[in-house]
């Protein structure tokens, strides 16, 4: 299976999160066009069930049938061209023409493709997107519907972009200022960080000098014959693939494809292969990448020239004994982590083919700015530790146990794979140039690759890892240190002269939480049949709802709900809410974080935990067959707490670490700020400063964590496919063998929570980043959500086609923002709070345009009965969005917490489709008169700090 594809100039996150994110695989590039199928030139055989074809006129296709969620299809349609294949005068306009795909054509007029899409169901952006990147461009279509008119009109936007595109100088001319934008909201200290660290890293290669993005000066002054050159010389049959997946005919599909694409001929000649350049052969360097606002990080990389050999067993073999260990030392590494006094925040491991331009194995760690030396020389000995003693036996088969168990459960899901993931695992493989295998095949290779392999074969394999170009040191800091690079060179030196010694053998660890006593009573039981759910009530006050799906074969999703979240903390100083991840990483009395995951290495469990507004949340996404595991930890974390000071000082580190980065970009200043100022300051969602932060210590954490974990009420919510007996009884023999809980009593004191009140002039706050880069956001008072269903209903209807309007104008029209968005959050628990919002990323000369077109639109909102056709491209999408996340059992645990006390929300449930049928044109305009007055509209926006 192909790994993710990437964005926009994507390939800096790896660098940028590869301590933090498992590490996949990235984009191909193609020297020259190819229309075979990867197998046909592998012993490996492709996934069955999707039918792979090539057209007379070389464009390939692939089509699957899959029925999750029933009834929709998606389509992508991606041309093997990029950044790459751009000429010197050319640099951007890939991704500009990726923008001009929806400005006009032969046959849709410009602005009515995304309305045609929308009154299909389709919304701007979740449904209908594009991306460019070094060596691809991909149009993505996410269709509701599988109908043959929405089928049809779906394959002919993908033909119209192929080769029929107006590419009007007018139409140019209004989407520079939209590209240039996007290109601000890029150009972040991760991004510029990430960039330099690739460019050093793969210096020689041509990829170090073309960023999709492109130049600001050729994406404004580039005539749009430029734009068409590139058009005409890329994107060409034999450069195309088509991949159609869904609840479709798979025959009738084929037939459509070759009616529509066959007549597809090539503009002109072949254009000539780029010089994709040569990696600069490097001995031990050190660089410093300096980023203001950015976090402090070292790494070690090693290089060697990229292998282009074709997808086969023998390829894959050979990356997954390499893969293995390097996930031993990614485990070593974390494990120094979680320590008191680790020497960094976070530490990551992994190796990539990056860019089909070299192979990069890479050791890297976060650190607070003034650890970077500890940092470098704790994953320098560790390195070499691993690389002079090798890996233990025991160590590659828990590894190996944990990648069966990932693959097993991906294999025992696959009849329930979402019709999207598998739309983008394909476009991904081929873009991987990778043979397109099943989960079955995948475990399957898994079994005989791994039934032999030994220690030694690693240890030789990491020999070949840490060998090549290298090792390249790299420092990112936000002040480079005395004596730069030779100050680096000098650390790293250092600890090299510093010898290591063999690791410890670790003991294995078996789970002790298995038994929490005698099994708990239930003393109520009830069935709510239309939405098939059973709610029981255990004699220890544990309550437990459950609804069992087959939306997603052999998933459970697990969540817990402790006490009343912010609502009950008090609201007169900081509380170190923040802190909430630190409830995992400090594991449970009996054995820390580390400990868990080698005890539990063959089970698929996991724990994600936040603050709510109205409970402390505990997450868990489980496999059938280890529900019983899943709910077994959630119940230790929730009966045998730790919080152990250094996971709290881990996750302040982060925090404190990652401040000077949300000051860097207006978005990152907003990100920060807004919680807390829709609150009207209060302190429950107010992001902490550096102050806070600084004087947090881990006995406040504790303090504000233990009561509620300890002794809050507990309502547990479990969905997915499982039965309802077994749900009940794995429970009733952890949660509900509990101490008795009490039960969640509703209270009336809900602390000073309002929205502020409506400004004359914006609240004003300032970031670090670019003087051409400012960010404002337009909000007003609605209400709740539950006390007037249908005013939510509504809500959502106006607030869409006001985002419909704002797009309209301000973006497609005027070209002034690539970010803008509008939305509703209408809280569930606290009564009469709510709002919706409008957010723009603009020039800060442009602020004022848009808060005069928010005020001329709500006037007309007020003023005028929008037209049927205007309400149905903002309700369709709506309805659509709601039909697909209901067919999730993400939608269920997300709505069905807190049903048991409150009826209102299963009444919402029962009309979250129903509910849109009711609003009309008299209803918004009556909505808008209410809320959408200019004189009730509070602003916030952001500006340079050089502009005010």
């Amino acid at each position: 299976m192909s790994p993710k594809q990437m964005e926009c100039a994507a390939a800096w996150r790896f660098l940028a999160t590869v301590s933090l994110v498992a590490i996949f695989a990235s984009p191909a590039y193609a020297d020259t066009p190819s229309t075979a199928w990867p197998q046909t030139q592998s012993d490996i055989q492709a996934d069955s069930n999707v039918h792979f074809g090539v057209l007379a006129n070389g464009m390939r296709f692939a089509i699957m049938r899959n029925a999750t969620p029933s009834g929709q299809a998606a389509i992508r349609f991606r041309i093997g061209s990029g950044s790459l294949e751009e000429n010197d005068d050319q640099q951007g306009l890939a991704h500009v023409l990726e923008h001009m795909a929806f400005k006009g054509s032969t046959h849709v007029a410009e602005g009515e493709m995304i309305r045609i899409l929308q009154r299909k169901g389709l919304a701007f952006g979740p449904d209908t997107n594009a991306h460019t990147s070094y060596d691809e461009t991909v149009y993505a279509l996410d269709l509701p519907e599988v109908d043959p008119e929405t089928l049809s009109t779906g394959l002919m936007l993908m033909r119209e972009t192929a080769s029929e595109l107006t590419l009007d100088a007018g139409a140019l001319d209004r989407e520079r200022g939209v590209i240039l934008s996007e290109e601000r909201l890029r150009d972040t200290p991760q991004y510029r960080a990430g960039l330099a660290i690739m460019n050093s890293l793969l210096a020689g290669r041509r990829v170090t000098m073309r960023p999709p993005i492109g130049k600001a000066d050729i994406i404004s002054n580039a005539p749009v014959d430029l734009v068409r050159d590139y058009y005409r010389a890329n994107y060409r049959p034999d450069r195309a693939t088509l991949i159609v997946v869904g609840d479709i005919d798979p025959a009738a599909m084929e037939i459509e494809i070759r009616q529509r694409f066959g007549d597809w001929k090539a503009m002109g000649p072949t254009p000539a292969s780029q010089d994709t350049g040569a990696l600069q052969t490097k001995g031990e360097s050190a660089d410093v990448v300096v980023v203001p606002g950015g976090m402090t990080s070292v790494q070690i990389a090693w290089t060697r020239p990229y292998d282009a050999a074709p997808d086969t067993l023998a390829k894959r073999r050979t990356q997954l004994i390499e893969d293995l260990g390097l996930m031993v030392l990614k485990r070593r590494v974390g494990t120094i982590a979680s320590k008191a006094d680790a020497p960094f925040i976070s530490a990551g491991v992994g190796s990539q083919d990056l860019l089909d331009s070299a192979h990069v194995v890479l050791v890297t760690a976060n650190s607070e700015p003034d650890k970077w030396r500890a940092a470098l020389g704790a994953i320098d000995q560790e390195q070499r530790r691993i690389q002079q003693f090798g890996v233990a036996q025991a160590e590659i088969d828990r590894e190996i146990l944990e990648y069966r168990s990932a693959l097993k459960a991906a294999a025992a899901g696959a009849a329930t794979r979402t019709t999207t993931d598998i739309a983008s695992a394909l476009a991904g493989s081929v873009d991987d140039d990778q043979v397109f295998t099943s989960p079955a095949d995948d475990l399957s290779l898994f079994e005989r690759v791994t039934n032999d392999v030994t220690a030694a074969e690693v240890n030789q394999a990491l020999q070949r890892a840490f060998s090549g170009n290298g090792p390249q040191i790299v420092l990112q800091t936000a002040q480079s240190p005395q004596g730069g690079a030779d100050a680096l060179r000098q650390v790293y030196h250092a600890s090299k002269a510093i010898a290591v010694s063999a690791p410890s053998s670790a003991a294995d660890i078996a789970w002790p939480y298995t038994h929490f006593g005698a099994p708990g009573a239930v003393v109520e039981r009830r069935a709510v049949e239309d939405l098939g759910l059973t709610m029981v009530r255990f004699s220890n006050g544990v309550r437990l709802t459950v609804k069992p799906t087959k939306l997603r074969a052999n998933e459970v999703l697990v969540r817990e709900d402790i006490g009343r979240g912010r609502l009950d903390l008090p609201h007169d100083h900081p509380l170190p809410i923040w802190a909430s991840p630190a409830v995992a990483l400090s594991g449970v009395k009996a054995m820390d974080y580390q400990d868990i995951q080698k005890a539990l290495t063959a089970n698929i469990v996991g724990l994600d935990v936040s603050v709510g507004d109205s409970s402390f949340k505990f997450d868990g996404r489980t496999r059938t067959e280890d529900l019983a595991t899943q709910l077994q930890l959630m119940t230790a974390y929730t009966s045998d707490p730790a919080y152990r000071p250094e996971a709290f000082k881990r996750v302040q580190q982060v925090y404190l670490s990652g401040l000077d980065q949300y000051e860097a970009t207006p978005g990152g200043v907003v990100s920060r700020s807004l919680g807390g100022l829709v609150h009207s300051g209060d302190p429950r969602w107010t992001f902490p400063d550096r102050a806070q932060l600084s004087a947090a210590k881990p006995d406040d954490f504790e303090a504000l964590f233990r009561p509620v974990v300890s002794n809050g009420p507990i309502d547990i919510t479990i969905v997915g496919d499982v039965t309802v007996d077994d749900a009940i009884r794995l429970t009733a023999e952890t949660f509900g063998a509990l101490p008795p809980r009490p039960e969640a009593a509703p209270s009336n004191v809900w602390g000073n929570v309002r929205f502020p009140a409506a400004t004359e002039k914006p609240v004003l706050q300032t970031h670090k980043g670019r003087a051409d880069s400012a960010a404002a956001v337009v909000g007003a008072p609605i209400g709740d959500l539950l006390s007037d269903l249908p005013r939510s209903f509504t809500a959502n209807v106006v607030t869409q086609i006001f985002q419909n309007r704002l797009t309209d104008q301000f973006r497609i029209a005027e070209g002034a923002s690539y970010v803008l968005e509008g939305d509703v959050n209408l809280s569930r628990e606290i009564p009469g709070y709510g709002y919706a919002y409008f957010y723009v990323e603009t020039d800060p000369t442009k602020l004022a345009r848009f808060y005069a077109l928010v005020d001329q639109i709500a006037n007309d909102l007020r003023s005028h009965d929008v037209s049927a056709d205007e309400l149905a491209r903002a309700r369709e999408p709506i309805i659509e969005t709601l039909k697909h996340q209901r067919q999730g059992n993400e939608y269920w645990i997300e709505y069905l917490r807190g049903a048991q006390t409150d009826p209102r929300r299963l009444d919402r449930i029962r009309g979250n489709l129903s509910g849109y049928d009711e609003v009309t044109a008299s209803t918004i305009r009556e909505f808008a008169t209410t809320y959408f007055s200019p004189e009730k509209f509070w602003k916030f926006e952001v500006l340079p700090a050089a502009v005010r």
